[in-house]
């Protein structure tokens, strides 16, 4: 019979056996009811049951339907001949033509490292699919999930045997090779987004190369911790990390303050010393031109000079002080200095 080859439509478009015969007892009903005399001649019903038979045969033997999801490609002999789009259309009956139907337009959904499970509303680990070893030789548990599509039919039916396989092992290879050429830190931290790009790049070349006819919608990290047993152990290792960069930014903060200052002061006093030099040097050439200047007035007149110098040293060192009067010629009385500034000053001050 050409409905007994396929078993349901995904293989020849053809419907169950069950559904027809339960379709032809249910025609075989209805005329028994339309004929006369309430069934007819033996012979009569029996025709019409053939014809009816014959002309479903025919109709689902010759025609097939594509869903809005799928895509119609049609097999002769094996070999794909041509690619059918949504609605009905007519083949060939089996073994002639065969028609595969796969959903071109549905997202697929790969998980790796865990599973999805709706009985317990949870997500089921598994260990030997996410603990890879990284390029630092630490162990890191990822569980992501890839997001796939059909991009080319004929290359999906006919070049790779097990499709949902392939992209499953190429998804973990490519995490494997990806993990294995990064450090843990970065994994742990701000690298999410960069290993996801790198993973969904690989994973694209390597279908390419197999001609899956596979395009690789989005790879999405959906853990990335480091192995339960010592997680703690890398948590106080993060705290330890984050406790030295912080103590590296203040002794950085502290430098860049307490250094510019030092240059400060040390400019400051490099400044002073050079400004005391400058002065002090001015002061000695002032002192010595003065010097020479006195030396050739004292070459002109040395009795003068000796003189004007004795009496200019006098007035410097006895300008402040209390002055006694001693008579020189016979007598050993003393006259105070009568200060006749001071008189005049307190005279006004008395006012």
């Amino acid at each position: 019979m050409p409905w007994g080859n396929g078993g349901g439509r995904g293989r020849g478009g053809s419907p169950r056996p069950d559904d027809l015969e339960d379709l032809l007892r249910r025609s075989q009903d209805k005329l028994r009811q339309v004929m006369p005399g309430g069934g007819g001649r033996p012979g009569s019903l029996r025709f019409l049951l053939v014809a009816v038979i014959i002309a479903v045969a025919a109709f689902f033997a010759f025609t097939f339907r594509v869903d809005p999801d799928e895509l119609g490609i049609v097999m002769r002999f094996g070999k794909p001949v041509r690619s059918e789009p949504p609605g009905l259309h007519f083949r060939q009956p089996y073994p002639i033509e065969e028609v595969r139907l796969p959903k071109v337009t549905r997202q697929n959904i790969i998980e790796i490292g865990m599973r999805s499970s709706e009985v317990s509303r949870g997500v089921l680990r598994v260990p030997e699919e996410s603990l890879m070893l990284t390029g630092d030789e630490n162990i890191v548990d990822i569980n992501f999930v890839v997001f796939w599509r059909i991009k080319d039919a004929t290359k999906y039916l006919f070049n790779i045997q097990k499709p949902e396989v392939t992209v499953k092992e190429v998804a973990e290879s490519a995490m494997r090779d990806i993990v294995g050429q990064s450090n843990i830190q970065p994994l742990l931290t701000g690298a999410r987004q960069k290993t996801e790009q790198a993973v969904q790049k690989l994973m694209q070349n390597v279908l390419d190369f197999y001609g899956a006819g596979v395009s690789i919608d989005q790879v999405q990290l959906q853990k990335v911790d480091p192995p339960s047993q010592v997680i703690d152990a890398f948590r106080d290792v993060q705290a330890a990390r984050a406790d030295k960069e912080r103590l590296q930014n203040e002794a950085g903060s502290y430098a860049n303050r307490v250094v510019p200052e030092a240059r400060g002061e040390a400019e400051r006093i490099l400044q002073g010393a050079i400004a005391y030099k400058e002065q002090t040097v001015a002061e000695a050439t002032g002192q010595a031109a003065r010097f020479l200047k006195v030396f050739d007035e004292y070459k002109k007149a040395p009795e003068v000079t000796r003189k004007r110098m004795y009496l200019e040293t006098m007035e410097r060192v006895l300008g402040n002080a209390d002055k006694i009067i001693l008579d020189s010629k016979g007598g050993r009385a003393a006259a105070p200095f009568l200060p006749l500034d001071q008189l005049q000053r307190h005279k006004e001050e008395g006012r």
